[in-house]
Parts: structure tokens; sequence; C-alpha cells
């Protein structure tokens, strides 16, 4: 069994029927689709390249599209943005009408501990929706400052610390280089967005699943593989020590993150609760 805990719809190009056979190579049994509610003024330019150009962020609209064409495949996400006076509305008729079970993914230039943010958060733990957060530090890529030197999300580590503490009845999963590159105890996270070199011991990511077992994170993308790889050792244990708490997930379509979980040669279980075990239980038991 293999469930990928993070994807979206036509995201690089891949549509429900490129999805589903990319899911069939890779021996992909069930994957979870989120949209990506955003307001234009929050839009990085860059996504017109790897997104439809017919509008902004990942719309709830193709999630519901792509997960209809293999409902059993499908678990779909959905997050509006917490400054919209009818979240909360809209998030409710979503799980009603298109059964939505997750709350994700949550990638927005707000801090998240503003209150319009914990109110819908606290929504999640009621409805049970488990909320996939995307954070980065407002680091200048020396790209320029047409329309923005940098792009945010989410604030910092602290703001999300505060905001897991305040909402200890939902469940939050940490994604994206902001939240990875506190694997270790260094400064780095605000100055570069994939930091390398070996890890620190002591890092807050570690702590935080120490101190509150609400919080997950998924090994999405080129932030938690990326995380695990730059010290190979440090990486394996890091898995072995908190395989209750992370989610076998790809946001991309490629091979790259089981290539180096089957390199580490986990203990039997640890790789069943990272590949799949973690994620069935947020669905069948935490709903």
């Amino acid at each position: 069994m293999l469930i990928d805990a993070h994807n979206h719809p036509n995201w690089h190009g891949f549509n429900a029927e490129k999805i589903l056979r990319n899911m069939d190579e890779q021996g992909i049994d069930q994957m979870w689709l989120f949209s990506w509610e955003v307001p234009e003024d929050e839009y990085a330019p860059s996504y017109h390249a790897v997104l439809p150009p017919t509008g902004l962020g990942i719309p709830l609209e193709d999630v519901i599209s792509v997960g209809r064409q293999a409902p059993d495949r499908f678990v779909l996400g959905y997050m509006p943005h917490p400054k919209r006076p009818d979240a909360i509305d809209r998030l409710k008729a979503a799980v009603e009408i298109h059964g939505i079970r997750l709350a994700s993914e949550l990638k927005v230039r707000l801090s998240f501990d503003d209150p319009d943010a914990l109110r819908l958060y606290e929504f999640c733990g009621e409805q049970k929706l488990p909320i996939t957060i995307h954070l980065d530090y407002p680091i200048d890529h020396g790209k320029g400052s047409y329309p923005r030197s940098n792009w945010w999300y989410g604030g910092s580590l602290d703001a999300f610390e505060r905001a897991v503490k305040a909402c200890p009845d939902t469940v939050f999963i940490g994604h994206a280089p902001g939240f990875w590159a506190h694997i270790s105890d260094d400064d780095q996270y605000d100055k570069v967005s994939y930091p390398d070199g070996p890890v620190v011991p002591g890092g807050r990511v570690g702590a935080l699943f120490k101190t509150y077992t609400n919080l997950y994170a998924d090994l999405s993308a080129g932030s938690g593989l990326r995380a695990l790889q730059r010290d190979p050792n440090f990486g394996r244990q890091f898995l072995i020590d908190f395989q209750d708490r992370l989610l076998f997930g790809r946001d991309y379509f490629d091979t790259r993150l089981m290539d180096f979980l089957l390199e580490c040669q986990l203990p039997e279980e640890a790789f069943a609760k990272i590949t799949h075990r973690n994620a069935q239980r947020l669905l069948d038991v935490y709903m």
C-alpha cells in the first residue's frame, strides 16, 4: 500500500489522465489532492509556468473535476483563505456537498496565528479535517524588486507553533522549505530556502513533534527530501525516531522520495507507517 499524501491537480501539466497513469506506474494506491486558494496579490508570477494560466492557484473546481475520475483513489482537500469572511461557510459547504476530507493546502501571506486563521483552524478540528500548511520565510532570492523581492507564506515557525498550541484538537501537517529548514539547529532557515551541510542536532522540528501530539509532517517536494538528504545518516534516524508523525508525499510526480526511502533500508514497520499507515490513521481514526 502506498499513499501520496500531498499533490495537486493540473500541477506541472498533470491532468487526471496523466496523474492516474503516473500513480499506476509508481504503484500509488491513493493520492491526497489539494487545492490552493490564493488572491492575486499573493500569487508569485513564477507559478504561471507550472499552473494553467486561466486563473490563480489551484481552484476547488479542479480538485473536484480530477477527483471525480477515480473517487476511490483520490482524497480531496480544500482550504479557503482565512481572511474571507465566508471562509468557514465555504469549507463547511465543501465538506457537505463535495466530500472534502482535508483542509489543504494553506499557503497564504498571513501569519499562521492570525485570529481569523485560528477560528478557521478550530472549525477544522471540529470537522476532523487535517490541515497541511506551507511555510516560506521572506528570503530575497536576488530576482529584483518587481513585483515583490520575496514571496513569504505563513510568517514563521514561531507563529505556526502558536497556532498548533492554540488548537490542540486540530491536526496540522508541516510542509515546505521554511518548515523543514528547522530540522537543524542552525541559523540558515531565514537565509536560504534549502540549507545544506550536516544537520546540527536539536532542531525545532523534532522538538515540536515531541511537544505537540497534533503535529505531523509530509516529506513532499524538495523541502522534506532535501532536509533528509543533507545529512543521510541523520535523516535515516530521524525517519525512525518520528515514524509515527511522517507522511509520504511527493508534491511532484517523480520517484526521488521513494528512491531515498528505499536507500535508507528502514525497518519494515517504520517504512509502512510513513508510506501509508499514518495517512490511513489520520483518515480512519482521526476522522
